[in-house]
């Protein structure tokens, strides 16, 4: 299985915990992961000027360890898919947001 592979097996894996931990059901995330892939789905959300309604959602329910962001800046494994601006703009999100990096 390649890295790309195991990182669409991830995203939705994330999509399932939201659903299942959050109470959020990501209908769009899932439509995107579907159509695009993961690294595809990922690179669009990270690169956006403004966080997706489901970012905010899960910020509301005090869950960004669910996020796309979260799971590329807090797994290096994931790194090689993303070129070192995108690992870095999910950071500034993250802060901006409060969300613990450690």
């Amino acid at each position: 299985m390649s890295l790309a592979e195991k990182f669409d097996e991830a995203m939705f894996n994330i999509y399932r915990t939201a659903k299942d931990e959050a109470g959020y059901n990501a209908t769009v995330f899932l439509g995107m992961l579907s159509t695009r892939g993961g690294v595809a789905t990922a690179k669009s959300l990270i690169n956006a000027t403004k966080p997706s309604d489901g970012y905010t959602a899960l910020f509301e329910r005090g869950r960004l360890d669910l996020t796309v962001e979260a799971m590329v800046v807090k797994n290096p494994e994931w790194r090689p898919l993303f070129v070192p601006v995108e690992i870095e703009r999910a950071k500034k999100r993250l802060k901006q947001y409060g969300h613990d990096l450690a």
